[in-house]
């Protein structure tokens, strides 16, 4: 049996994960729970901290589930396509995450000085084939190929990312369904919901307008009919906005930002933002911070969610859910 469930993690990888055994099945050692411990022990005045990592947990059991489902009742198995260029380290948490789960994984390493008219013979291949339900693209690209002109060729139905311009054009329209959510937006929305946050009628605040996490969560939150206000580089005075809102949203990388004395007593706190500070008391010479100061948050907010430690699972989950959707989709599969 255990040896069987080994077989699937492996996949399609040509590497063997570490593995810890949890609720009696064998789980990938980076997917295992961590425990959330709240600023201040068990006072119930302490913010609520959301655990990322046991929400992506149970995520990934409830793909696996369905994907063992679709495969008993119609025999299909979802496909994972992921193109890597040049030498940056290629990630093998899909593959681990792809072999648990069930869903196929394809990978193709492509060199350094490969063409991007090549990149992009690789892309319509993936685009054609049946088998392939998700494109992944792995970023940064070498810096003679035009990342825009990479991302825009992969098809908008297998575009898992939710990155295509016109997948972006219908998450703004009023009434029109994207063909996918992007992943990390579609990560705090689905932590908010799971956690039972409301979020229908609430003053919400994004900071930061990128258009791979700022533009898209201000959608997102849109679409669950939030009152939405964006805080950019040219925001003046963004504490007085910040203390408004009941719900923020944080993604722009800058450490410590928001103080304590920016939030609204039982706000809840959505900390995507990830950066390293120096610290010689730190076992490598630095930490990871979000861009909310955790530890002043703790004593206003009512609830807190940050990537900090998470090493980004539900992320890779959203990926995962978006190529299920996409097979489903695909065979008219409910």
């Amino acid at each position: 049996m255990e040896a069987n469930i080994m077989r699937s993690l492996m996949g399609c990888t040509s590497f063997t994960p570490s593995v810890l055994i949890q609720k009696g099945a064998i789980i990938p050692r980076h997917l295992c729970l961590r425990t959330a411990v709240s600023a201040r022990g068990s006072s119930s005045d302490a913010a609520m901290v959301i655990d990322k990592g046991k929400v992506a947990v149970d995520i990934l059991h409830e793909i696996r589930t369905e994907v063992s489902r679709m495969k008993e009742s119609i025999g299909m198995v979802p496909g994972l396509a992921v193109l890597h260029v040049g030498d940056t380290k290629l990630s093998k948490s899909y593959w681990v995450s792809c072999g648990f789960v069930g869903i196929r994984s394809f990978v193709v390493h492509l060199a350094e000085d490969t063409t991007e008219e090549k990149t992009l013979e690789c892309v319509s291949s993936f685009n054609d084939d049946p088998c392939v339900h998700g494109i992944l693209v792995e970023l940064p690209l070498p810096t003679h190929m035009d990342e825009h002109k990479i991302l825009n060729a992969v098809s908008i139905e297998k575009d898992i990312k939710g990155f295509h311009p016109l997948n972006i054009g219908l998450l703004a329209m009023r009434g029109r369904e994207p063909f996918f959510l992007p992943q990390t937006p579609k990560a705090c929305i689905e932590l908010l919901h799971r956690n039972n946050i409301e979020i229908k009628g609430k003053r919400a605040v994004v900071i930061g307008r990128s258009n791979t996490f700022g533009m898209p969560a201000a959608l997102l939150l849109q679409r669950e009919d939030a009152t939405v206000t964006i805080i950019h580089s040219k925001t003046k005075n963004p504490q007085d906005i910040t203390r408004q809102a009941d719900i923020i949203i944080s993604a722009v990388g800058k450490p410590n930002m928001v103080r304590g004395s920016w939030i609204k007593p039982g706000a809840v706190i959505v900390d995507v933002g990830i950066s390293y500070v120096r610290d010689r008391n730190a076992r490598y010479g630095f930490r990871w911070v979000g861009d909310i100061c955790y530890e002043e948050a703790c004593e206003v907010a009512s609830a807190i969610i940050t990537d900090v430690g998470s090493e980004g699972l539900l992320e890779s989950d959203m990926l995962l859910s978006n190529t299920l959707t996409s097979a489903k989709r695909l065979h008219n599969f409910l």
